[in-house]
């Protein structure tokens, strides 16, 4: 007996049958080089129907098909797998790319690894090609290239076994000024992606892991030293059979200088408020609330911060009149500004300050608001007021005065009580003239009204109207104006009939 096993006699029928029956494609080739039989998955991979159309044998299959490697390199004379093969050299999973020589444009990508099957003498029996068709898997990696390096989104994927990074895309670049190269090959933690992040630990854990890596902000360090704030996020992917991530960028920088402006600005807006010497504070426009005073606010009504803030003007009776205030509200809510008005505040201690009152609305964090400036006049008010009084005190006696003396000081007063230059002699009318006579000899409305036999009601109309024609305000001050131009009401005004 020997002790050599047997070999099985298995029909070859049987064999080719079982080999046509797989997936992959198998093509034989006899030592001389024919190709000597294929199955029809061979076939369809080379998009032929007959095996005539293979070429026949080694030679033939070169000239029927062109292959390159994935580089797109040509494959030269003697490096394609079947010639290979023939050769006795046996191939290992190599990848290319093939296409009919007559048609170039037509590729499709074959996996090709070869078998020597000897006989009984150890001889080579049989040559056989075994090919994958990784078209579709390499179609969809090019489509995802494509899309990835299309993308304007910025991107990176890096491989998971020594999480190098493997893909850059232009967005990327663009967004970080990193040279492609100068990323490429580099570790996530050389170029410092989860340095400055707040949960780097747990996305480095993840990423280890290859667990999907959600949203979170990070600083970006950058080529130049600086940093750049963005959102990132992780997803696994496969890319060529290798497990990798692919990182996503979102660029948050221009919110954050945006973020930075705006509080530089709330900044300096709140120090020039706070420290403005004119008064001023914040209320909502929807209810006039103060949310907010400057200390000169503070010190020119008495009222602490904490009396105002959270309150109403109406509250705190802070006009003494209401109808001005209701006035001055009713302009904001109409969103018109409001400039100089005239108001008189009311203070804690009892006191009164005359005011110009200016008011706008502005939006402060997202809320409609009035931004409040007042004016404290009550010293220069007052101050005119008594320049008035001391002129008309000394125009009273104009006698011993020079005519341009008199004049200087009729125009002062006028420049000094804010009313314009008066009406002379020639422009009043008669009934004016009648007016102004009588009030020179210091008659009443009523005795007025039984001199001339007009009612009350057409006294005080022609009062005014005479007031307001020469610019005053008062009897004292109409009198002056009459002896400033010789008038002095001597004569008797003629009785006209009674009027009601």
């Amino acid at each position: 007996m020997t002790d050599e096993p047997q070999r099985p006699d298995v029909n070859r029928n049987v064999l080719l049958e079982l080999v046509g029956s797989l997936s992959d494609g198998v093509i034989l080739i006899d030592p001389k080089g024919g190709i000597s039989w294929a199955n029809n998955a061979a076939l369809q991979m080379h998009r032929v129907s007959a095996i005539e159309e293979l070429g026949g044998d080694v030679a033939g299959y070169r000239k029927a098909f062109t292959l390159r490697y994935r580089n797109n390199h040509l494959l030269d004379e003697g490096q394609y797998p079947i010639e290979r093969l023939l050769d006795g050299e046996t191939v290992d999973e190599v990848t290319v790319n093939i296409s009919p020589a007559s048609d170039p444009e037509l590729v499709w990508v074959h996996t090709i690894r070869s078998l020597i099957i000897v006989d009984a003498s150890a001889r080579p029996d049989v040559l056989a090609l075994v090919i994958r068709d990784e078209t579709p898997l390499f179609e969809a990696e090019e489509r995802f290239e494509r899309a990835f390096n299309a993308n304007p989104a910025p991107g990176l994927i890096c491989r998971l076994d020594d999480l190098r990074f493997i893909r850059v895309n232009p967005g990327f670049v663009e967004m970080t000024n990193y040279a492609r190269e100068k990323v490429i090959g580099k570790t996530v933690n050389q170029l410092g992606l989860f340095d400055n992040c707040d949960t780097g630990e747990d996305a480095l854990s993840k990423l280890m892991e290859g667990r999907l890596i959600r949203q979170r902000e990070a600083l970006l360090p950058l080529p130049d030293g600086s940093d750049r704030l963005v959102i990132v996020a992780g997803e696994p992917i496969a890319v060529g059979e290798e497990p990798c991530m692919l990182f996503t960028f979102a660029d948050l920088d221009a919110r954050r200088k945006a973020q930075n402006a705006l509080r530089q600005s709330e900044e300096r807006f709140s120090k020039s408020f706070r420290l403005s010497p004119a008064a001023a504070a914040i209320s909502r426009l929807d209810d006039f609330v103060f949310t907010e005073v400057n200390d000169a606010f503070v010190q020119l009504t008495g009222y602490g911060g904490e009396e105002v803030i959270g309150k109403t003007a109406s509250e705190l009776h802070l006009w003494d009149n209401i109808a001005a205030r209701r006035a001055v509200e009713k302009k904001l809510t109409d969103a018109t500004v409001v400039r100089g008005e005239a108001m008189r505040m009311k203070q804690k201690d009892g006191g009164v300050a005359d005011c110009l009152v200016s008011a706008e609305r502005v939006e402060i964090n997202d809320q409609q608001c009035v931004i409040w400036s007042l004016q404290d006049i009550t010293e220069r008010k007052r101050s005119e007021e008594e320049l008035v009084e001391a002129i008309e005190s000394v125009m009273a006696d104009t006698s011993w005065f020079s005519r341009s003396v008199v004049d200087r000081l009729a125009t002062l007063r006028q420049v000094s009580s804010g009313k314009a230059p008066s009406a002379q002699l020639l422009d009043l009318s008669d009934r004016e003239k009648e007016i102004l006579a009588l009030i020179c000899r210091g008659q009443s409305d009523v005795e007025m009204s039984e001199t001339l036999r007009l009612s009350r009601n057409t006294i005080r109309n022609h009062v005014a109207s005479l007031y307001a024609k020469i610019g005053v305000n008062r009897r004292a001050a109409a009198v002056i104006w009459a002896r400033e131009r010789g008038f002095t009401g001597a004569s008797s005004p003629s009785k006209g009939p009674k009027s009601n």
